[in-house]
């Protein structure tokens, strides 16, 4: 199975430059970081991105971020974050938000796989869509997490005025029931039938 090649999503203002590697290279940089740190087998499928912040101080680092999932279903590439000096990476599902000026401090997405990434600029929104749930990252990290919007499976209908809208699948009902979310908090406005 061929996957479809890295995404990049540069919606939101950022001072980096990164560029998606076709493989590790032979010659490591000086500095080289594997996300998350204790992955086993990082190099089978890992998204290899040489980053350069703008920072005068901060120098060029290899990110090595392990892959979740072999399947064209889960994304991988490159956005850009609501703080200009972090970018996410993606491979596979699995989401890291990565201090550019700072690669230590990294946050991974506890989601298995990450489905969608959707930027949402005039917002400050960065928004991650898992089976279940969607979260909300802002220039400060987490801003909300909703809560189970479905048994299994989500699809963003619309996003307007503050509200987003979406379709969710009950298992019980067995069938898809809607879905409205307040952008500001990540409340259930409308309920599941």
């Amino acid at each position: 199975m061929t996957l479809p090649g890295p995404s990049i999503e540069l919606s939101f203002p950022h001072r980096w430059q990164a560029e998606v590697l076709a493989a590790r290279p032979l010659i490591l940089p000086p500095r080289h970081f594997v996300y998350p740190r204790a992955a086993e087998e990082v190099e089978r499928g890992a998204l290899e991105v040489l980053i350069r912040p703008a920072a005068p101080e901060a120098q060029p680092f290899l990110a090595t971020c392990a892959l979740g999932f072999h399947d064209p279903a889960a994304p991988t590439g490159l956005w850009s974050a609501p703080n200009p000096e972090e970018i996410c990476a993606v491979a596979g599902g699995y989401a890291y938000l990565i201090d550019s000026t700072a690669p230590e401090r990294f946050t991974m997405i506890a989601y298995r796989p990450v489905l969608e990434i959707r930027p949402l600029v005039r917002e400050g929104l960065l928004l991650f869509v898992g089976h279940h749930s969607i979260l909300a990252w802002g220039r400060e990290g987490q801003v909300w997490e909703s809560e189970k919007l479905s048994d299994e499976g989500l699809t963003i209908t619309g996003i307007e005025g503050g509200v987003l809208c979406g379709m969710g699948w009950q298992m019980i009902a067995d069938k898809e029931v809607p879905f409205v979310l307040d952008l500001r908090s990540g409340s259930l406005i409308r309920s599941r039938a």
